[in-house]
């Protein structure tokens, strides 16, 4: 770089040393610098190698565990129990079929889950000492369920429910079961939901009654939007394992993907079933639990540079 004067007879500095001839211009004339595209090869270039030496160490790493297995004393016999492509291809159609059963339950789950957990999250946070009674609740309730280990609230419901012998109560194992997992998950989501309503700044509803919104527009106006914003990471990820344990409501004998594999294991004496019916439900999960971390990466991105969350 050259040092210059001009007409004025003040120095400054001559950037034409650092200017590529064969630079290519963009649409508004600039040439970046010989140095700023040394530095972009340079990072080009570190990228290229960094991702080289993670597919590198990630091969080795397969090769060895693969090794270990196959040279373990038992693979053979581990071989005919678990991965045994007959009984794979066999098993693969009626766990299919009995999927589609756990795919509605976490639909029809999930929604009721999200409408109740926010009336739980709401009658939790209900300001003034006359809803008390509601708060001490709501709380009992979230305090309850999430104590309560879920196979034993399966258990409770799918098989105590149909022993009361109650006029117009359903004894089907998929609904018993289906209420059981909208209790217990109602619960989790709840204090998720509160969460979010307790982080949003009190300042934020007393602006809005400033304005002339009561209480219940400013809920629903203000603090609820920003709430369920704030909350969307860990509300993806509880329905991430609402959909691995709509598996749990073959206890009562509903024909779901890891029931349909236990009649065939039990039938064949293999377990290779249960292989094929574990990796369905993982393909079932990595695109929601990757549709979940680029929610929570975006949401991230947006608070680092003051954008809305």
């Amino acid at each position: 770089m050259t040092v210059t004067k001009d007409e004025s007879g003040q120095e400054g500095a001559d950037d034409k040393g650092d200017m590529s001839a064969g630079a290519p211009k963009g649409a508004d004339g600039y040439t970046p610098s010989e140095r700023r595209l040394e530095r972009e090869r340079y990072r080009r270039a570190r990228a290229r190698r960094a991702t080289a030496i993670a597919a590198l160490s990630t091969l080795v790493t397969a090769v060895v565990l693969y090794l270990v297995v196959v040279s373990a004393p038992g693979w053979e016999r581990t071989k005919e129990t678990f991965f045994d492509g007959q009984y794979a291809r066999e098993a693969l159609p009626k766990v299919l079929e009995g999927l589609w059963l756990n795919v509605r339950l976490l639909l029809i789950c999930g929604v009721l889950v999200l409408v109740l957990g926010m009336l739980i999250a709401i009658a939790r946070t209900l300001p003034g000492p006359v809803f008390f009674p509601l708060r001490a609740l709501a709380a009992a309730y979230t305090d309850f369920f999430r104590g309560l280990p879920l196979l034993i609230n399966l258990m409770i419901v799918v098989f105590g429910v149909p022993a009361l012998r109650l006029q117009g109560v359903t004894v089907d194992p998929v609904l018993l079961g289906g209420a059981a997992l909208t209790l217990t998950y109602s619960a989790y989501v709840a204090e998720v939901f509160r969460a979010g309503i307790e982080s949003v700044h009190p300042s934020q509803r007393a602006a809005a009654r400033s304005l002339g919104l009561t209480n219940r527009q400013a809920l629903r106006y203000v603090v609820l939007p920003q709430a369920v914003r704030r909350q969307v990471p860990p509300l993806l990820n509880d329905l991430v394992s609402l959909q691995k344990d709509t598996g749990l409501v073959s206890i009562g004998g509903a024909i779901d993907a890891v029931r349909a594999s236990d009649i065939i294991a039990q039938r064949s004496l293999n377990y290779t079933p249960y292989i094929v019916a574990g990796l369905v439900f993982v393909a079932l999960t990595i695109p929601m639990t990757r549709f979940t971390d680029w929610v929570t990466a975006r949401m991230d991105r947006q608070r680092a540079q003051g954008g809305s969350i």
